[in-house]
């Protein structure tokens, strides 16, 4: 089966929809913001990272490019490392009280969770 990625008349053609990247639908939905329950939730996860601790905040009603202007506020608030994979913002060590108030003074409801 052959697919059309370029043509003359439209230019380059998005993989997905098949349609010129002018008019291409997919790169307006993976930069729309998340659906959730309006709640950001902070929780402290150990998991394959040899014991050392991490802080991941999830439910941000944020698209890729705010999520990234946030984590970089939070990580210089901090003073820590941190990134931002698959729209959860991970911040090295145990952050949770501090990101919290951080988060309820800029309005979004928060709470902890895990263990």
């Amino acid at each position: 089966m052959t697919r059309v990625v370029f043509s003359t008349e439209a230019g380059k053609i998005c993989p997905e929809c098949q349609q010129p990247i002018k008019q291409c639908c997919c790169q307006l939905l993976k930069n729309s913001t998340p659906l959730g329950d309006g709640i950001v939730r902070i929780q402290r996860e150990t998991k394959g990272r040899k014991g050392k601790g991490v802080t991941l905040i999830t439910g941000l009603p944020l698209n890729a490019k705010e999520l990234k202007i946030l984590a970089k506020e939070l990580k210089q608030r901090c003073s820590t490392g941190g990134a931002v994979k698959d729209g959860v913002v991970e911040i090295q060590g145990d952050q949770r009280e501090l990101i919290k108030t951080l988060l309820t003074d800029k309005g979004y409801q928060v709470k902890l969770s895990g263990g």
